[in-house]
């Protein structure tokens, strides 16, 4: 045999390995969208019979079949799609992937409970951190019952096992597929589910309110993409929202979505943004040297953590941060991508820019000082914050909404951020109100407030002085979510 077979052979196999991998990703996220599989059938029908005869025919089905067919359709159109799939199903099996049986509840722990447990749901990171003050208040409200905690995507899971898994039992969340939805209901057994911010699962809420458990939406949020959505999709939406017990929102514009959606105003209320009730250490002397040793920095060194940053951003920080340099010196960026995998690639670009760059796993045997920092690890940058003198949320400088912003805030450090913060409205229209941060539209705004910021430590300190009262002043919110679900269940059951 040629010595170059086995090789090539090998290389092949990898990559049919991953052309599957691909495309089973690909089916997947498209199963979250069949609940729209009626669209078509809408445009048929303007066709056929006029938009004023449809635009009464339709309400008129789609309430009946939100009522009554809505949900067989649906689990139908899943049971098709999922034997549609099994080839790359039982594939991805084969090769041992555990993902799978997460996905499909058959790595559900043996320990089942027979008493009723709380059971709480959160998407991803921004989610997880979200859940963790009001999973701590559940449990002192309800010292009785046994929480879980599932967790949709698997950085999510990383953090939430890092954080408290140690004091809830963290599943993770399969799909929302009929068969899968009854075995981990059956194996939590739930006494009430909250779901916090997003993630609707229209089986789950559906199977639970049929069963006769309470559903809780906390801290609720609405885009303005699902908003879109919601409205374009009223017919089929509605049936499934009006299934919670109660939606409690982060914003009267959150609340005002929900009601232009058509969901019952009796079950809509808006409590607030329970992220400010989360318990925030400060960072103290002994932890801050303990970070900069870590990280190579030293005390003197002016640091910005620019945290949470997607792709297109990267290049933003890094021209912003090469023009600055030449006038601060003592200048450091702790670059913080939202997805690690990007890694590699910043650090190309930082290098190329002439920056002198090393990402965080390379610093274990290698103890030089660089300029730019990239923090390729996962739960280290809520507390790399507080060692920031400035602070840049990402996710705002293109148009995904946003990141939490009090995680800088808490530590007194001045936070900017970019103009697309749909997902924290309230927050990105309140801190700069209050004096804590800067929103900044463009590359060339960024550069001005930060130099602004580096050229005048008492405003820098002012600043950050602001930025910490306002995360100190708008707790509230878990109280009032705890008082509402109280409302509606029993202690003694």
């Amino acid at each position: 045999m040629h010595p170059g077979v086995g090789v090539t052979h090998t290389k092949q196999r990898g990559t049919r390995i991953k052309f599957y991998r691909t495309q089973y990703k690909f089916v997947l996220v498209r199963l979250e969208i069949i609940s729209c599989v009626f669209l078509p059938l809408k445009g048929v029908l303007k066709r056929a019979a006029g938009n004023n005869f449809v635009n009464l025919l339709i309400p008129f089905i789609g309430d009946r079949l939100g009522k009554m067919r809505l949900g067989l359709i649906y689990h139908i159109l899943w049971t098709i799609i999922i034997i549609c799939c099994s080839p790359f199903i039982l594939f991805l099996a084969i090769l041992g992937n555990n993902r799978i049986k997460e996905r499909f509840a058959l790595s559900l722990p043996k320990d089942r409970d027979k008493k009723q447990r709380i059971w709480i749901h959160a998407l991803s990171v921004g989610e997880v951190i979200s859940a963790i003050p009001l999973i701590e208040a559940i449990q002192l409200k309800y010292p009785g019952k046994k929480v879980v905690f599932t967790v949709t995507t698997i950085k999510g899971l990383e953090i939430a096992h890092k954080e408290i898994g140690d004091r809830v039992k963290i599943i993770p969340m399969p799909l929302d597929f009929w068969w899968s939805i009854r075995r981990i209901v059956r194996h939590i057994n739930p006494f009430f589910f909250i779901l916090v911010e997003t993630d609707i699962w229209p089986a789950l809420i559906t199977y639970l309110s049929d069963k006769k458990i309470k559903c809780f939406l906390v801290n609720g949020r609405i885009s303005p993409r699902t908003n879109k959505s919601y409205k374009k999709f009223s017919v089929f939406i509605k049936p499934v929202l009006n299934r919670f017990t109660l939606c409690m929102m982060q914003s009267g514009l959150d609340a005002k979505r929900l009601l232009e959606a058509g969901i019952d105003p009796g079950r809509i209320m808006t409590t607030g943004n329970i992220k400010f009730d989360r318990d925030w250490l400060p960072m103290q002397k002994e932890e801050r040297d303990t970070w900069l040793n870590k990280l190579s920095l030293d005390p003197d060194d002016d640091i910005w953590v620019a945290g949470s940053i997607h792709r297109d951003e990267d290049q933003i920080i890094l021209n912003v941060f090469s023009r600055l340099v030449p006038e601060f010196p003592r200048l450091r960026l702790i670059l913080a991508p939202r997805n690690i995998e990007e890694s590699d690639k910043i650090l190309k670009t930082a290098r190329e820019m002439g920056l002198k760059s090393i990402l965080k796993t390379d610093l274990k045997d290698n103890k030089v000082t660089c300029k730019v920092l990239i923090l390729n690890t996962i739960g280290e940058l809520g507390r790399i914050y507080g060692i920031g003198k400035i602070s840049f949320v990402g996710g705002s400088m293109v148009p995904l909404g946003g990141h939490n912003l009090l995680e800088p805030a808490s530590f007194g450090s001045p936070v900017l951020f970019g103009p697309h913060m749909h997902n924290f409205v309230m927050m990105s229209e309140l801190l700069p109100a209050e004096g804590g941060g800067f929103q900044v539209s463009n590359e060339k705004e960024l550069y001005t407030s930060v130099k602004r910021l580096l050229g005048d430590p008492e405003l820098c300190g002012i600043t950050g002085m602001s930025a910490k009262q306002f995360a100190d002043k708008h707790r509230g919110a878990l109280k009032e979510v705890l008082k509402r679900i109280g409302e509606h269940v029993n202690h003694a059951a």
